[in-house]
């Protein structure tokens, strides 16, 4: 009997320390994880890998706000999902491909982006609850609310843009 894992990374954990979420940083967080998925296959497992953006879809959204300010048009809220997704998958493929031929495995790694079909008349529309971006301080999240942000308490951790 084949062995199966669904390896679910967060993208909050590609973000290690708060005060560094460039992208720099977070390949590294790939590269350490996929070292580990890597001794999973070494091990026998078959693994597919899924993973969350919800950071990284609030820092590609701040930057499209802010580049709307200065004339660049703003990106919608479904192409930087999409954008994240491509990303991120794009950092995992490369980062467990290489960790892989590092131990002598031939296997093909491949990215798959999702859609979801949403109908746009859901009242859930109306109270978001999917936090995004980073974590904010109260005060931070009352400044951006004041801007027209919609923010929520984050399971204790701290106020983010839903």
């Amino acid at each position: 009997m084949e062995k199966l894992a669904i390896v679910a990374i967060g993208g909050n954990s590609l973000i290690e320390d708060p005060k560094r979420p460039e992208v720099t940083h977070q390949w590294d967080a790939v590269r350490d994880t996929c070292r580990h998925i890597a001794d999973m296959v070494a091990d026998g497992w078959h693994v597919v890998v899924t993973h969350g953006n919800g950071p990284q879809v609030g820092f590609l959204l701040r930057r499209s706000e802010i580049a709307a300010k200065e004339g660049v048009h703003e990106v919608p809220l479904d192409l930087i999902v999409a954008d994240t997704q491509g990303s991120i998958g794009y950092m995992i493929q490369q980062a467990l491909d290489n960790s892989l031929r590092r131990l002598g495995i031939n296997r093909t790694v491949a990215t798959v982006v999702t859609q979801v079909r949403v109908n746009p008349d859901d009242p859930a529309f109306q109270n978001p609850t999917k936090p995004i971006g980073s974590f904010l301080t109260e005060e931070e999240a009352r400044k951006y609310e004041a801007e027209g942000w919609q923010v929520m308490e984050d399971a204790g951790r701290g106020w983010r843009r839903v």
